[in-house]
């Protein structure tokens, strides 16, 4: 657990849709954390971080920036009347400090614009952090199916 003297300062923090020019940290961001957590890359298995304007143009992917480096991401897709959520990732020497709160409050509100009543994502079952991070933000699990786990979240106004 980390004190709040260790905490950063997040006076600085800009959260905001990705833009072009954001292609490229936000694709090392991301995939460094897969690697980080699979000890391994196949960079094919993500083919939608090649181009992520184009990838997630019918959603909104997020960036968030501290003291001009991109530091965390997220995304939120709407499928029908269900909204969700993927590519969230934060910089290994911040998690843990509420940057990935903000990033899913901010996703969570575009779904309630998109009027979607549930916020619903998944991720690997073996992938402990991930779910207990998404259990605290009041995810429940719904499924286990593939060696992935299923949660949703209801959505209120």
């Amino acid at each position: 657990m980390h004190s709040a003297a260790d905490s950063p300062d997040f006076s600085d923090l800009l959260i905001r849709p990705f833009r072009p020019e954001d292609q490229a940290a936000a694709r090392q961001l991301i995939l460094a954390g897969l690697e980080e957590r699979w000890g391994k890359l196949d960079p094919s298995l993500n083919p939608d971080l090649e181009d992520i304007a184009a990838s997630y143009a019918e959603g909104l992917f997020l960036v968030a920036f501290l003291g001009g480096r991109l530091v965390g991401t997220g995304a939120v897709l709407r499928r029908g009347e269900e909204a969700w959520v993927c590519r969230m990732s934060v910089a290994a020497e911040l998690r843990r400090r509420g940057l990935g709160r903000q990033i899913l409050e901010r996703l969570a509100e575009q779904a309630r614009a998109w009027g979607c009543s549930f916020l619903r994502l998944e991720t690997t079952a073996t992938w402990r952090d991930a779910a207990a991070f998404y259990l605290s933000q009041g995810f429940q699990p719904v499924e286990e199916r593939g060696g992935d786990i299923y949660f949703e979240k209801p959505l209120t106004a």
